[in-house]
């Protein structure tokens, strides 16, 4: 086998075994885990993007390439041990390699190693490629070499060691891109260095939108919670007005809505909190019953009772005397008296107070169906535990009054009249219901 052979098998072999490490990232916050990164530590990969920079090393001899021709089939197969086997084979002796063959040797125990997922192994090989002298290194295997063993570090959560070779391999790689700056922003994060977190996920994020790309999500998740962390809750909501238009989902709707609420921005936080209902996002009894509300004080009472219906509908929102109190007076505020009364007689049976009853009476009063708002007024009489019974006294007044029932009328009001907060009302009442009846017992003779 000639040497020009050697060379192009020795690519194809190098190629087979770069190394492509899947590394699982802490999440940045509770709500956002960012997604794997990928950072290939190929030197075949390496090679092609490092032709600006070479290096004259000693040449791979053939001898030196048959064993790692040898370990290579071994590798194809996945046979672990045989592999090794041929390496040792080949350490054995290693007095007769020169520097390049000794690091390509080194450089293929490392990816054995890494492929039994034998973390401490590999990057024990890896380092001892370096330790060959840059005279012995090509450009390219160096520079991957070191993003290969930041790559590592990661796996195994050093995060200091990590950045040690990152910060070196961003001295020498000059493909450094976007990519690299959110990888080298996520080891600063888990060691708690914020600001170098900060700034380098923002490079990152900067560098992909000038050549017209979506940053990454879990880069936008970064991002914001360093932000958060600064209580830049401005910041927070532009960067989550990104996630929304770019990766729309609830949660990022919850939590611009949020952020908006910070910002004192209550018709946008509004708006994005119906967008966060319309998406399906609001699930919780709490969440449903807050979107009512902020449709009630935004005067759009009866957006709010159609969400509490439909959340006791689909068993969302629980059927208690409260929640029903709130869906009737989301109905009377919009002027729907007829579909807050079969709510609040609900609720009422529910209450262990009279209260509710007390409203009724009064709801009835209005609507001019007296009988009624007797009875209710009866049934809160029976109950007690009633806030303002002077109130309810004045209804039941009225509404006997309405009815004729001129005696009972009198007894009510001056009941009421014990409360100086409505003794004034109730007097005048009294004194007209007092003429009432005489005028009608005139009337008679």
């Amino acid at each position: 086998m000639n040497m020009t052979t050697v060379t192009k098998s020795l690519s194809r072999l190098v190629l087979r075994t770069s190394v492509a490490l899947p590394l699982v990232l802490a999440p940045a916050v509770s709500v956002t885990v960012l997604e794997a990164v990928g950072v290939s530590a190929s030197f075949a990969q390496a090679e092609a993007q490092s032709e600006k920079k070479t290096r004259k090393t000693p040449a791979m001899r053939e001898s030196a390439f048959k064993y790692l021709g040898k370990a290579q089939e071994a590798a194809d197969a996945q046979n672990w041990p045989a592999a090794l086997a041929a390496l040792r084979e080949m350490e054995a002796g290693k007095s007769k390699l020169n520097g390049y063959e000794a690091a390509q040797m080194y450089y293929f125990y490392g990816f054995v190693y890494y492929s039994m997922e034998k973390y401490p192994q590999a990057i024990s090989y890896y380092k001892k490629v370096l330790e060959q002298g840059e005279e012995n290194l090509p450009v390219a295997l160096e520079v991957g070499t070191l993003l290969t063993i930041a790559q590592l570090y990661f796996v195994t959560e050093d995060y200091k060691q990590a950045i040690n070779y990152l910060n070196r391999w961003f001295k020498v790689a000059d493909n450094v891109n976007a990519d690299s700056y959110a990888l080298r922003s996520q080891a600063y994060y888990q060691l708690g260095d914020n600001a170098k977190a900060l700034s380098d996920i923002n490079q990152a994020v900067s560098m992909y939108k000038k050549e017209g790309k979506v940053p990454k999500e879990n880069w936008y998740g970064l991002q914001r919670f360093l932000y958060y962390d600064k209580n830049d809750y401005k910041q927070v909501a532009n960067i989550l007005e990104e996630l929304v238009k770019h990766y729309p989902k609830g949660e990022y709707y919850k939590q611009l809505a949020g952020m908006y609420g910070e910002l004192k921005r209550e018709d946008d936080m509004l708006h994005m909190m119906e967008a966060a209902y319309l998406a399906g996002a609001l699930q919780k009894e709490k969440e449903l019953l807050n979107m009512a509300y902020l449709f009630m004080g935004a005067e759009m009472p009866y957006k709010g009772a159609k969400v509490i219906d439909k959340g006791m509908r689909e068993k969302k929102i629980a059927r208690n005397s409260k929640n029903l109190e709130t869906l009737a007076q989301a109905y009377q505020m919009a002027q729907e008296l007829q579909k807050s009364i079969p709510e609040l007689e609900a609720a009422a049976s529910l209450s262990d107070k009279g209260d509710i009853y007390s409203r009724l009476a009064g709801i009835y009063l209005d609507l001019d169906k007296n009988e009624q708002a007797l009875d209710m007024g009866a049934k809160a009489l029976k109950k007690g535990s009633i806030k303002r019974p002077d109130q309810l006294y004045i209804v039941l007044g009225m509404a006997n009054a309405n009815l004729g029932k001129y005696d009972a009328s009198l007894t009510n009001f001056k009941k009421a009249v014990k409360d100086k907060r409505s003794e004034k009302f109730a007097k005048q009442w009294i004194t007209f219901v007092e003429k009432e009846q005489e005028r009608e017992k005139q009337l008679a003779m």
